[in-house]
């Protein structure tokens, strides 16, 4: 059974770890270190929040995501900087549950998500196309 719960100061280690694996599938490197990641996560002032999707033996993905605005629909929408399955937690459904926690547990009520994905990340676009996202 997995559970999705909000990611804390504790978890950044994790979060770093990640986003490094994330990194490494497409041949890129993160400038993130843990204090950029606390500092700017879990500080006095947060401007990134996450989730992580937590199985029996340990963390298998995570979302990271922050609010945005919309002067065109005049909405507050989510923005997703980050989603990440493990190897272990694919095919698990997780990478959709994690969107849809992150659109359930932002407080500011958004009715629109973004996301970014890089051009070579061949699997992510694919999953995002299964999903029916668009991609503009």
């Amino acid at each position: 059974m997995t559970v999705l719960r909000a990611a804390t100061a504790q978890d950044v280690p994790v979060i770093l770890r990640f986003l490094q694996a994330m990194a490494a599938e497409v041949g890129e490197t993160v400038g993130s270190t843990e204090a950029s990641l606390l500092a700017h996560g879990f500080g006095a002032t947060p401007r990134l929040y996450g989730l992580i999707a937590e199985g029996a033996a340990g963390p298998l993905g995570m979302v990271l995501y922050f609010p945005e605005y919309s002067t065109w629909r005049g909405e507050m929408g989510l923005f997703v900087q980050d989603v990440y399955v493990s190897p272990e937690g694919r095919g698990l459904g997780l990478g959709r549950q994690l969107l849809a926690g992150a659109m359930a547990h932002a407080d500011w009520a958004p009715q629109f998500l973004t996301l970014m994905v890089a051009h070579v990340n061949t699997s992510a676009r694919a999953f995002y196309d299964a999903l029916g996202f668009d991609l503009r």
